[in-house]
């Protein structure tokens, strides 16, 4: 698992290896691990497996990659 700006920083890591059956369930030992900052950013964040937006109720494979991408905020 990877996580991006804000959820690196409510993570206090770049990467963890966290397992489920799905999506939801890598998501949800996530939160648990690494407490309710991680939770919240993950409740905006979009949620990608190999490159590709995800589903909650998709299965993984202990190789997917998920990506946790909170929205990214800017302008002038």
């Amino acid at each position: 698992m990877r996580f991006f700006a804000q959820a690196r920083e409510a993570a206090g890591t770049r990467e963890a290896e966290i397992e489920g059956a799905t999506l939801a369930d890598v998501l949800e030992a996530a939160a648990a691990r690494y407490g309710p900052e991680l939770r919240k950013v993950i409740g905006i964040s979009s949620i990608w497996v190999n490159g590709k937006e995800a589903a909650p109720d998709q299965a993984l494979a202990p190789t997917d990659e998920v990506a946790v991408l909170p929205p990214v905020s800017g302008g002038t």
